[in-house]
């Protein structure tokens, strides 16, 4: 019995690789194929061939993309960091009625659709003139983020002992100098987190920016790719070539993160 089902455990993690693994296998061909190649997708060019990432890059204006990238990930990370953290930082330590109501409410979120208020959102950006800005979009991350921020930070804050609060308070910090001196140090693990989950769906996102990014001088990698998808013809080739030049930072960071996202991700959500 015990031996059917490690088989069974095995067969269903080569399925999940599998699901995994595929996609980025396609990639990676479609990616490496000349334009006039019409051989399989499965099968991997002899050749190489690197006017596909030459083409996307230039044809998309990837190297402005790239900017507006990190400029809108790496403002909506820092405010989603803090704001979050310290969101989080009296729900975990002052467990009143007040505060559990506020902390359902954040978790309630979670289950709206972000497009679901995309007409309503998209005529109030068009009315306090926010379309085209980076302060715009970095808003609407930040909202949509904050949520399972304050979840995890939450959760997390509740497994550090209440005692170093009392310490910090004795030794005559204020409430803010011990959250940052004291405790923010030790989010650490549950920070990675944050910034894999959050950092990958603001740097990914496209829902978004198609609608809100519509000036080519502030456009995401996402929206500038796909504009090589028409109702005529499409270059799979440039998208794919692109989509790997697009996804090698946010994976970079993942690899740099990867222990600590792990750890925070589990005492956060099993506390929380």
């Amino acid at each position: 019995m015990k031996a059917y089902k490690k088989w069974l455990i095995a067969i269903g993690s080569i399925l999940l690789v599998a699901i995994h693994t595929i996609p980025f296998y396609i990639l990676l061909t479609s990616s490496f194929k000349a334009t006039d190649d019409l051989s399989s997708k499965w099968a991997f060019p002899g050749y190489l061939y690197l006017d596909n990432f030459v083409n996307a890059w230039n044809e998309a204006n990837l190297g402005r993309a790239f900017i507006n990238n990190t400029i809108i990930t790496g403002v909506a990370m820092v405010l989603v960091v803090v704001i979050g953290s310290l969101a989080a930082y009296p729900l975990a330590r002052h467990q009143t009625k007040w505060n559990k109501f506020m902390y359902m409410l954040f978790i309630s979120v979670l289950i709206v659709p972000p497009l679901a208020i995309l007409v309503p959102l998209y005529r109030f950006y068009v009315d306090i003139q926010a379309l085209n800005t980076y302060w715009g979009i970095i808003l609407i991350h930040v909202t949509f983020n904050l949520p399972i921020t304050i979840f995890l930070y939450t959760g997390f804050i509740g497994t550090i002992p209440k005692d170093l609060d009392e310490a910090g308070m004795i030794d005559g910090s204020s409430r803010i100098g011990l959250f940052f001196r004291l405790i923010m140090p030790l989010l650490k693990p549950v920070t990675a987190t944050v910034i894999i989950l959050a950092g990958v769906a603001i740097w990914n996102d496209y829902q978004f920016s198609v609608f809100f990014l519509e000036k080519t001088e502030v456009r995401t990698i996402t929206v500038s790719l796909a504009k090589f998808f028409g109702q005529y013809n499409s270059n799979i080739g440039w998208v794919a070539a692109g989509s790997l030049m697009g996804a090698l930072p946010i994976t970079l960071v993942y690899l740099a993160l990867q222990k600590q996202f792990i750890h925070g991700l589990s005492s956060g959500a099993v506390k929380g």
